[in-house]
């Protein structure tokens, strides 16, 4: 079949049948499709507001899109036009290169003149301003319309002039107001609360080895916590670095998926924290990712092989796209002629309760959405035993493309490779990586998916973490696991530095934006970066191959590949 026909997925040899699964057409979790109904539902809910729509969306009251001019020559509508997209959903601002934008939530705009910013007495922000007129609602009116500040002087060229009427304008000004900093659960003068959530599905040692870091990380944290201090306001920034002690939760997670949500909202009743840290996912992370993005809960960089990928979410982030990413990476490969790109067929081996499955439905669309070409797919039984490998060879042409989305234990069990075949590639992230127990036999023929720095490229990055590890006694049994976990606490410590005492949830997502660019410790990854509808912090990935058919040495098969 030519390459311009749609795809579709085809059985394979008969004979398997009685052993394998096979399924045609797209593979969709019912938990992930009603994770996103709901998610979906709860955003439009949020935004009831019509405050809130227009400041977040545009969109006005009466139906209509958001009108601003910035430049004779420059006028944005709708979306583009949002505040949310200079001063953030906090309403606290950013820093854009050298500018800074400025908070607008209420209690900035409207606190009485001061000689410092200590004196102000709110939450630290570096936009904030002391020696200046308060808005009244009147000014404030003027300034967004106009762009004329307090004192009568023109705003910075940056500020749009937006077009509201009155109506409009107070609806914009009472949610100004919601935005102003406040209590928030898990924090005290003394404490930040954080969870870690665990699904039951993770592998004990794994959940040890995370737990490991993350315990040991927080007893360093509060080692150099002193007792708390009178306010000096000369020094507010060191006090709430030195002062303030990190409690951990570990919300450990029961039953199915469909309970889950429930759990966490007692969990969090009963605990209530200023965020998720990491964390340790299986077979589906969606029903964690619904409830933090319905409590507006920061969830940081949990450790999951199948991140939830949904654009309009916000509080949660990863390090990675994890198999969705290594789908889209042998996409390329397929795509290159040099590395298969002349297979007639594709067959994808992967365990139906596992997020192979998923990953499978990418790489499928994908290859539709390229031009097409036929699918085969090999579906294990969720418990069968590996020996059914051992017939894998007998199901793949000469001219296929094999792609092997499976754990160590299927790996190490197949039998005999196929013969001369078009490309095998591998799912580094669920194999082992360079430590894939493939048969020698296998090995001089595969590729295999890499979504992290080369090992030598890694060295210096990982010399801290690792060292860290030696010097606490932390036994490594995981290290992309544990150096991530390392690397999502180490973001929110510095993080939170910077923050000083604005504990706001949506403020730590936006700082953690701004500032993970900057970072040089990067543990297994070549670079960090996340803009404000980026939800995956690492963009692409290696295709590598082994140097020979015994050792862990590796070679790249590719440049890095950004799909």
């Amino acid at each position: 079949m030519s390459r311009g026909r749609t795809a579709r997925t085809q059985p394979l040899l008969p004979a398997l049948l009685c052993g394998w699964a096979f399924v045609h057409g797209a593979v969709a979790g019912s938990v992930e499709t009603r994770a996103g109904s709901a998610a979906r539902a709860a955003e439009r809910a949020v935004l009831a507001s019509p405050g809130e729509a227009i400041y977040r969306q545009g969109n006005l009251p009466s139906g209509g899109t958001l009108t601003a001019v910035r430049d004779p020559d420059v006028t944005l509508t709708g979306a583009a036009a949002a505040c949310v997209n200079c001063h953030r959903r906090s309403g606290l601002g950013m820093k854009e290169g050298r500018r800074t934008i400025p908070p607008i939530a209420a209690s900035y705009l409207f606190h009485p003149r001061a000689g410092t910013v200590d004196d102000l007495d709110l939450p630290f922000v570096e936009g904030m301003q002391a020696d200046r007129d308060p808005y009244t609602p009147e000014t404030l009116a003027r300034a967004i319309r106009a762009g004329i500040r307090a004192d009568g002087q023109p705003l910075s060229y940056l500020m749009p002039h937006f077009a509201l009427n009155d109506q409009d304008m107070a609806a914009l000004i009472d949610y100004l107001r919601q935005l102003s900093p406040g209590a928030v659960p898990g924090v005290s003068h003394t404490m930040l609360h954080f969870a870690t959530v665990i699904t039951p599905d993770t592998d004990p040692a794994r959940r040890k080895a995370m737990l490991d870091v993350l315990t040991q990380f927080f007893d360093d944290k509060n080692h150099f916590t002193r007792a708390e201090s009178p306010r000096l306001r000369s020094s507010r920034r060191m006090m709430f670095k030195v002062n303030l002690h990190w409690e951990l939760h570990v919300w450990q997670l029961t039953g199915e998926p469909q309970t889950w949500e429930s759990q966490l909202r007692a969990h969090l009743a009963a605990e209530p924290v200023f965020a998720v840290i990491s964390g340790l996912g299986g077979r589906t992370w969606a029903p964690v990712q619904q409830f933090c993005e319905a409590e507006a809960l920061p969830c940081l960089f949990p450790n999951v092989d199948l991140p939830v990928d949904r654009e309009t979410d916000f509080d949660t982030v990863y390090f990675s796209r994890g198999v969705l990413l290594e789908a889209q990476l042998v996409a390329r490969q397929l795509d290159d002629v040099e590395s298969g790109g002349n297979a007639r067929r594709v067959v994808q081996v992967y365990r139906q309760d596992d997020v192979g499955r998923d990953a499978a439905a990418v790489l499928r669309a994908a290859l539709e959405e390229n031009g097409g070409r036929p699918v085969g797919e090999v579906v294990l039984p969720a418990g069968s035993d590996t020996r059914q490998l051992r017939r894998l060879a007998s199901a793949v042409r000469s001219d296929d493309a094999l792609v092997l989305w499976l754990r160590p234990k299927d790996l190490a069990a197949l039998g005999a490779p196929p013969g001369p075949v078009r490309g095998i590639y591998v799912s580094g992230r669920m194999g082992g990586l360079e430590r894939a127990p493939l048969p020698p036999a296998w090995r001089a023929l595969a590729q295999i998916t890499y979504p992290y720095a080369l090992p030598e490229r890694r060295r210096v990055p990982m010399d801290y973490p690792l060292g860290w590890f030696r010097m606490r006694h932390i036994a490594v049994i995981d290290e992309p696991l544990q150096a991530d976990t390392y690397l999502a606490c180490n973001i929110v410590s510095e993080t939170l530095n910077h923050m000083v005492d604005t504990f706001v949830r949506d403020y730590l997502v936006e700082r953690i934006e701004e500032g993970l660019e900057h970072r040089v410790i990067t543990g297994y990854y070549p670079r960090l970066s996340l803009a404000q509808t980026q939800r995956f912090a690492s963009k692409g990935g290696y295709m590598v191959r082994f140097a020979d058919p015994q050792g862990e040495r590796i070679l790249p098969a590719s440049d890095w590949i950004v799909p």
